[in-house]
């Protein structure tokens, strides 16, 4: 039969189709339910090696790939460039070529150069998954918060979606402007004209005014305000920023009555959301991604692998 998902590596939704996606997502599904028992061991993995190579912090998307591999049985090796010879000066490709020589079964990347997990796939014998390219993609977040979407609403399509704040520097962005418009999502991006990509999709209307942007939307997507460039790209406070684009109570209000609140993190509240709103159960889902993002990211470890274990 073939492999459920037709491709060798997870390194971008671009290049997906919407049938790839929403294979992921109904593969995700069992794992949630999975996730929500008293055990949860599976062995499908059994035998196989996943190397998480994080060259960048992170909390959520490290350890969400380092439980969804041990939840499936593999072994599992976190690398961990402070202490590596990467503090020596060794090349990202010496790094990969180094880790493919101990032959792992599949290999989770996070960088933050542009287009590194593509350059280290194309030197691995195993496939790759990109958990974050600099400013370029990130693929499993899109892809967990389009179950989160499709969980609460019961679909995707003809739903309206804003994605609000850093625009520009946002691989998170990058990634649901590809997979919301394939899945029949309306998207909308809302941030200062400082902070909105160069080039705006095809397709996806841009707002300046984050009321307006916001209007009768089902889901209102933050993203986190990146401080070390907000100087530079925004010359005002983060007060300023606040009062303009910040996701309070009232400015929810002019969403859809259900509209469901999103947030990738790490937040920070009281810049780009007041935390009653980040922590409103009737309308935030901002821990809801989290859970399902191991249940996301076992459906892609488990759909790369299938080949391997036959």
């Amino acid at each position: 039969m073939p492999a459920l998902f037709p491709h060798p590596h997870l390194l971008g939704i671009e290049g997906l189709s919407a049938a790839d996606i929403l294979n992921i997502l109904d593969e995700a599904e069992q794992w949630t339910a999975f996730n929500r028992g008293a055990r949860k061991a599976d062995d499908r993995l059994h035998g196989l090696t996943q190397i998480n190579a994080f060259f960048e912090n992170s909390t959520r998307t490290l350890f969400s790939f380092e439980i969804a591999g041990k939840r499936l049985g593999a072994q599992v090796s976190n690398f961990h460039p402070a202490a590596s010879s990467v503090r020596k000066g060794e090349s990202l490709i010496d790094t990969a070529l180094t880790l493919n020589a101990m032959r792992p079964d599949i290999l989770v990347i996070r960088h933050e150069a542009n287009g590194a997990a593509g350059e280290v796939a194309g030197l691995m014998d195993c496939p790759v998954i990109n958990a974050g390219d600099g400013q370029g993609e990130h693929p499993t977040q899109a892809l967990l918060d389009a179950l989160t979407i499709r969980r609460r609403f019961g679909r995707i399509e003809g739903l309206k979606i804003a994605i609000c704040g850093d625009i520009e520097h946002s691989r998170v962005a990058n990634s649901n402007l590809r997979s919301l418009p394939l899945l029949g999502a309306e998207v909308r991006i809302v941030a200062p004209l400082c902070l909105m990509p160069a080039v705006v999709p095809e397709g996806i209307a841009a707002f300046q005014d984050f009321d307006e942007g916001i209007a009768g939307v089902d889901a209102v997507m933050m993203l986190r305000i990146q401080k070390e460039r907000m100087e530079e790209d925004f010359p005002d406070t983060l007060q300023d920023y606040h009062t303009e684009y910040g996701l309070t109570r009232a400015r929810l209000a002019r969403a859809a009555p259900d509209a469901i609140v999103m947030h990738p993190g790490p937040m920070n509240r009281g810049v780009e959301i007041d935390g009653d709103v980040a922590d409103d159960p009737a309308r935030s889902v901002i821990l809801e991604q989290v859970e399902l993002g191991v249940a996301v990211r076992m459906a892609c470890l488990d759909l790369l692998t299938r080949e391997r274990r036959t």
